[in-house]
This record gives C-alpha cells, structure tokens and sequence, in this order.
C-alpha cells in the first residue's frame, strides 16, 4: 500500500514542480526554499483543515509585478517585499474571522454556480497558454507526453491507470533523453548536497512596501474561493461547510506567513494538484502529504531538485496540456451539475461578463492596485450575480 502513496504522491510533485519554481525564480527568489515553503505550507494548511481537504499549496503567481516592483532588478528590496507579504497573509487570517463571523452562507450567496462555474473554467484557460508556451518548445516531446496520459488514462486499468501524468512524463523524459533533448547542466552545476543559510533571506518591515503587495491579498482569496470550489467540485464535498472556508483561508493565510519568513513566496492553493486529482479519480489528502515530504526534500537536497530541473520543458508543458483543460471541464461539468437555465437571460448575463473579463485582458485598477484575471472575474462575477438578483428578484424568468 505504502509503495502506492509513494508513487502517487511523486506524481503530485512533478505537477507542481515547475510552477512552484518558476514564480520564485522570475522574482529574485530562492527556489530550493520555495520547495521547502510548499511543503512546510502544505503541512500547515492541512494541520488547519484536520487533513480533509486535498490540496497542495505551492508559489502564487498573483504577487509576481509587486514583488518585482519592491524588491527591484538587483533584489535589494527584497526582504521589504517579504515584510509585505507577512502581511498579505495576515489579510487571509482576518478574512477567516470574518467568514467565521458570518457564516459560509455569505459567501455562497455572493458565489453560486453561475459564477463559480466560468471562474473555474477562466482559472483552466487563463493557465492554457502557459502550457501551449511550453509544449511548443518541442512538439514531438509535447504530444509523445500527451499521447501518453491519454493512453493510460483511456485504456489502462488497476494501478496504473492511477499515474497516467507520472508515466507521461517518464516516458517523455525517456524519449527526450534517447534523442539527446535533456540538459543535464542543471545537474553539473548542482553545488553542494544540502541548501545553507545563504539561501535564505529574512523580511523587513517597510510601509511602502506593506501597502504595495498587501492589498494584493484579496485577489488571490477570490482565487483561493475558486480554487477550493473546484477542489470540492473534484471530490464531491463541500468544503466551504467542513472543514469551513474559515478554516481553507486560515491555514492559506499561515502558510504565506511562515513561507515568507525564511525567504519564501507567498503560497497559494494549487489548480495543477487538482487537475492531477481529476485526472486520478484518488483523493487521499494523505497522498497530499507525501507530496509535501518531497516538497521538503527537495527543498533540502539540491541534487534532487537539479535532477527535476532537467526534465524537458516540452514534456511539462505536454503534462500542462491534460492538467489546465482539465480544470476547465470542471468548471463545465459545475454548471452542469447546478442545471442552470441559460434561456434566463440573468444567467447569460453573468457567465459572459466572467469569461471577457477573465480571459479578454481586461485590468482594473483600484487605488493603484490592478486587478485583472481570475481576480477580477471573480468580482465582477460577484457584483453582477447580487445586482442582478437585486434587480429581477421578481422577474421569474430571470430567477
């Protein structure tokens, strides 16, 4: 059994691997200690949660632009960005009062099917290009990985069946490998065996800094809402009623606070981990864990995570390829499953707002802070669902 979760728990890392490094690495940022940062994390939001949600916590790419920003080409300002994000995770934790305060109830109210639907279907696509940029670096490698998961996934029965993305990329790396396709300068260049305290970096406390990057907070819990309902959707729980959202935005909130005192990027829930979990059908949050151990481990020996850094950025992006579409179709399958009536031209209304604003480029900015993305989908999804319902309460066709 053991060797399973092994199996299975690897397969979570590969998923979250190359963006939990990436982030860091386009910021100044250490990667070894955003791997560690995603598994301490990962313990900590399920330590909140009581273990029941099946979620991987890894780098958020919302805080990219104000942590660049902050900490400036040469990372000087580097330890203030992380004083700010000490104190966007601080906004995740009042938040949690709040919905503890309030009740679940409020936020369902202000994120139904109608709009939590598109929004996973917008986090899906909005990631598409992500995965068509990489994949096209190499489209025999891609489609060799692609083809791969399908197979499986199709075809395969038993254990393997359960690993379709680990095979995908072994097999891809093997082709890669056999084709001359892998740099392995990663794995020369490695140093020495365990990272040292010259990879860390302790955060400063800097007003300006504070009001750059905390305010971003609330757009990466709208993320967070989505992401957890789309976790749920997977599953088939609810998680906004056990273990509570309060709960979710709790352990998010600890964990980003924790990552950024050593060095580390703000954490957030990730959509890769669930669209492994979809493509799986296993939803042992303890698979999660085993994950975050290797997180960890990675984290500590540079080796290993110079190995990883090796695979092929074509046989990643053809994993992305299954992993982001998967997303998507759930958001699908949530509108679906709610059976909402698109005759009732409220429903049409909202779905369309969501879909242009999240994916049409659209930015707002409010009091020098852009909100663009799956944020300002989520809001403006939001306002327009309670509006509407406001203005045509008494209009049966439009209920």
């Amino acid at each position: 059994m053991w060797p399973k979760k092994v199996v299975l728990g690897i397969q979570h890392v590969f998923a979250m691997f190359g963006a939990t490094v990436l982030m860091p690495a386009l910021t100044g940022m250490d990667p070894s200690v955003a791997l560690l940062a995603a598994g301490v994390g990962t313990f900590i939001f399920h330590g909140v949660t009581g273990g029941m949600v099946p979620v991987f916590l890894g780098s958020s790419f919302a805080f990219i632009g104000a942590i660049k920003a902050v900490a400036g080409d040469d990372g000087s300002g580097l330890p203030q960005a992380l004083g700010g994000v000490i104190c966007a995770g601080l906004v995740y934790i009042l938040l949690s009062v709040v919905v503890r305060l309030c009740g679940v109830k409020v936020i369902k109210r202000l994120f139904p099917a109608v709009v939590t639907g598109p929004v996973i279907m917008v986090i899906g696509l909005s990631l598409a290009p992500i995965g068509v940029s990489m994949a096209s670096s190499d489209w025999l490698l891609s489609l060799i990985s692609i083809f791969t998961i399908i197979a499986v996934s199709c075809f395969m029965k038993g254990f393997f069946k359960l690993v379709p993305i680990l095979i995908g990329i072994f097999v891809g790396y093997t082709v890669a490998a056999v084709l001359g396709r892998v740099d392995y300068s990663s794995m020369q260049t490695a140093g020495s065996l365990f990272i040292g305290s010259e990879n860390f970096t302790f955060p400063e406390f800097q007003l300006g800094a504070i009001l750059a990057i905390m305010p971003i907070a609330i757009v990466s819990v709208m993320e967070h809402v989505g992401d957890i309902t789309t976790n749920g959707a997977v599953v088939g729980k609810d998680f906004f009623e056990k273990p509570g959202l309060h709960r979710t935005l709790l352990g998010d909130g600890l964990a980003t606070m924790c990552s950024a005192c050593f060095g580390g990027p703000p954490n957030t829930t990730y959509s890769e981990n669930t669209g492994v979990l979809a493509v799986t059908g296993n939803y042992n949050p303890g698979i999660i864990r085993i994950a975050a151990v290797f997180a960890i481990l990675l984290g500590i020996f540079s080796p290993v995570g110079a190995f990883l850094r090796s695979i092929p950025v074509a046989v990643m992006g053809g994993v992305s390829f299954i992993l982001f579409g998967m997303i998507a179709s759930i958001g699908i399958r949530t509108i679906s499953n709610a059976q909402l009536n698109f005759n009732r031209s409220r429903n049409l209304i909202i779905v369309a707002l969501i879909l242009v604003c999240g994916l049409g480029g659209v930015k707002l900015t409010i009091g020098g802070m852009v909100v663009e993305g799956i944020g300002l989908a989520a809001l403006v999804g939001m306002v327009a669902n309670l509006i509407l319902h406001i203005i045509l309460s008494d209009d049966p066709d439009n209920d």
